[in-house]
């Protein structure tokens, strides 16, 4: 099933950006737009967790130089039968972290140097174990997928506009300039709303398989309380389109992109955590 969601939203976004060349340039722009979608989704498979990396500035980091996360994740990765991930962390004060990669055997944690100053440890695991979880789901490759087409869809409708800022034939559009306005505005937001859709859904599954694996949902619940406080105090420096890969919204403070945000509301995420039983936890461990 979840392949199968990653060959839809490869389509999808690939159909989006077919569109947005054919308004801009007619059949040439399809032809061009179809080659940057097929390079776009070639790289998000096999690439995916370098750019995901490389778009929220992580770095990693050595099992020296972090003995303690590098327990933490190795016991949690244990519970949850998985291979132990690369270990990354975020320059930023900003609390938070996020996974990627295009399977459980290439898979990246990355927390920031803000969360690992602000989380005590039932808290860190919890996090950690909420990350590890989008990996158990294989929630990575197409969130990660999704983060480098918004990226391009995003990039070119800002190209878009600096076009006619600068003055362009619009004689080649089959729209003309009012089409070529409309996409340089409306490619953007559908993008985002792809995000959203992909972002919102996973985290509730996320939150509690995270839960299960360190059967502590109260962790969690108080970790997500302290992240969202710690991002609406801290603004984080990030690409606007890897901000659905991290545990909270990293623009948390900007109240207008709060009106589109990729991730659900944090008191209803906690509410579900802290109305997650004992025998639930144990449930949702057991299935497999």
């Amino acid at each position: 099933m979840k392949q199968f969601k990653t060959m839809v939203l490869m389509t999808a976004l690939t159909v989006l950006l077919v569109l947005i060349g054919g308004a801009v340039g007619g059949r040439s722009g399809m032809v061009i737009f179809l080659m940057i979608a097929v390079v776009m989704n070639v790289l998000g498979y096999w690439h995916s967790d370098k750019i995901a990396i490389r778009m929220t500035r992580a770095k990693k980091v050595s099992e020296q130089e972090a003995p303690e996360l590098y327990n933490v994740v190795r016991a949690l990765a244990t519970s949850a039968h998985l291979p132990m991930p690369r270990i990354y962390i975020t320059p930023s004060p900003q609390p938070n972290a996020f996974a990627t990669g295009r399977n459980p055997s290439h898979a990246v944690v990355a927390v920031t140097e803000g969360l690992l100053n602000l989380l005590d440890q039932e808290e860190l695991e919890g996090v950690l174990a909420h990350e590890l979880a989008h990996i158990k789901n294989r929630d990575i490759l197409i969130s990660t997928i999704a983060a480098v087409m918004a990226g391009a869809i995003t990039m070119i409708g800002m190209m878009l506009r600096w076009g006619l800022f600068f003055g362009s034939d619009d004689d080649e559009s089959p729209l003309g300039l009012v089409g070529v306005i409309a996409m340089a505005i409306l490619a953007p937001i559908a993008a985002l709303l792809i995000q959203m859709a992909i972002s919102r859904s996973r985290e509730y599954q996320a939150d509690a398989s995270g839960a299960s694996i360190t059967h502590k949902p109260e962790g969690l619940a108080q970790a997500l309380l302290k992240l969202e406080q710690g991002a609406k105090r801290v603004p984080m420096p990030v690409n606007p389109a890897a901000a659905h890969l991290f545990i909270i919204n990293p623009f948390a403070g900007q109240n207008l992109v709060n009106l589109f945000s990729t991730h659900p509301p944090i008191q209803e995420r906690v509410k579900k955590l802290r109305e997650m039983s004992p025998a639930l936890v144990r449930q949702i461990a057991s299935t497999p």
